[in-house]
């Protein structure tokens, strides 16, 4: 955790603005970890901007982002019954399981021709949730129908749901375990602390659990 320590150290004295938050961005950062400890993984969602942030989180999660995060040396060598197996391994990287609900293009126009659309993300969590994985919701309002009943369908399915919201928090904050309430209106600048934020979440998992 010191590792962790120093990157959220870092976030507050460059946005000073976050201090009112620091209670609840510490506690998503312990359920996220928690989860990813004990092989859960990360369900993602939001609209628009915040649905290209759910990609943007994903990417810093599944492979290196400020390390290399080189696999195990049991893996690799399991790799080494293949002849291209030291080149797989090699460049392979330690990943945190985490899944963009936005991103699949595919279920989500099928679903929203044959189904509901404001439903689409509550059928992912329903099909892709398991208990103890989290659903983290990114929603500038917090009043997103398609992020809050993703939310109501977490609490069914026994997921622990994080929600990174403007200051009001919306309906979502009813529905989240922990919310964190940025202390922004407009929903520009909301998602302009949204990525420093996520940005000290994914870099503080990685030290936690890939320090070199």
């Amino acid at each position: 955790m010191a590792d962790s320590g120093k990157v959220f150290n870092k976030l507050f004295k460059a946005y000073p603005d976050l201090d009112q938050c620091i209670n609840e961005i510490a506690a998503a950062y312990m359920a996220i970890r928690g989860c990813f400890a004990n092989d859960g993984k990360l369900l993602l969602c939001g609209n628009g901007g915040s649905a290209a942030d759910c990609d943007h989180i994903v990417g810093e999660l599944m492979k290196g982002f400020n390390l290399t995060r080189p696999i195990p040396a049991e893996r690799r060598a399991a790799f080494n019954v293949f002849d291209d197996g030291p080149y797989i391994s090699k460049r392979l990287q330690g990943a945190l399981p985490a899944i963009s609900l936005p991103s699949m293009s595919a279920l989500i126009s099928a679903y929203a021709n044959d189904v509901d659309p404001l439903l689409v993300y509550a059928q992912q969590v329903y099909g892709y949730g398991r208990k103890g994985d989290v659903l983290l919701c990114l929603s500038t309002s917090g009043n997103s129908k398609n992020i809050c009943y993703a939310a109501e369908t977490a609490r069914v399915m026994g997921l622990k749901t994080v929600a990174v919201t403007g200051v009001t928090g919306g309906r979502l904050a009813t529905l989240a375990d922990i919310t964190v309430r940025l202390p922004k209106d407009s929903p520009y600048e909301v998602q302009e602390l949204t990525l420093p934020v996520y940005h000290a979440i994914c870099a503080g998992l990685e030290a936690d659990f890939f320090s070199e």
